[in-house]
């Protein structure tokens, strides 16, 4: 992949993301880690080689095929994108809206959300008046509430202490659970050493390298049967 006529940012990739897996992607800042994911969540195409998802081909898909994978994924961005004039409720309750989604159905599920992120009594304020950190609960929120088939999180536990961090963690593994297959962009070593039985692919200029020392690889291990 390369932006208009500059060096390729990624190349030579060749993985598989198993159905239900769970995977940081971790490297050096300019590593290739956002770029990566815009593969994953299509917002970029490649620009040479193909990418496969929910078994298509979409390297050279029609354009106005696409809305229809990108309901399946649900994306955190890592500078959050909400919608400025929505109030928090209304930003998680979007993607529930846009599916066509009964609204007392989607008021349940959404304050529930909202409950779990700890954003409870800030449902009605707008992203201006939101921390950081609050807005990217919001974002994590919304990106998780349609329970979607692939979650790319980029940085997700940035902005927020490291409680919050592995409350937010312990959501993505619980949807990993439920079958969605999930990859966190992260440089924290703390999250990756927390969650032994996540896979790690590790970015290096662009390329994909075998992870070693502290992100050695660890055992694969079923996260459904593992969890209490």
């Amino acid at each position: 992949m390369r932006y208009g006529t500059g060096a390729e940012v990624l190349r030579d990739l060749d993985f598989t993301l198993s159905r239900g897996g769970f995977y940081f992607l971790t490297g050096a800042s300019g590593a290739g880690k956002t770029s990566l994911l815009k593969l994953l969540y299509l917002a970029q195409r490649p620009t040479r080689g193909r990418i496969r998802l929910f078994g298509q081909d979409l390297s050279d898909a029609e354009r106005d095929s696409l809305p229809h994978f990108r309901r399946r994924i649900g994306v955190v961005f890592q500078d959050f994108r909400l919608i400025r004039h929505l109030s928090a409720f209304d930003n998680v309750a979007l993607p529930l809206r846009i599916a066509g989604r009964d609204e007392g159905e989607i008021h349940s599920a959404v304050r529930e959300m909202l409950e779990w992120v700890g954003l409870g009594d800030r449902s009605g304020a707008r992203p201006a008046t939101l921390s950081g950190g609050e807005q990217q609960r919001v974002a994590i929120a919304r990106a998780v509430i349609t329970q979607p088939d692939l979650l790319v999180a980029d940085e997700p536990t940035g902005n927020v202490d490291a409680e919050m961090a592995k409350r937010l963690l312990h959501l993505f593994d619980a949807l990993n659970g439920l079958g969605t297959t999930v990859v966190v962009a992260t440089h924290d070593l703390g999250l990756l050493a927390a969650n032994s039985g996540a896979e790690i692919m590790r970015l290096d200029s662009g390329a994909l390298v075998d992870p070693t020392g502290l992100l050695r690889n660890p055992p694969r291990m079923d996260r459904r049967e593992a969890r209490p």
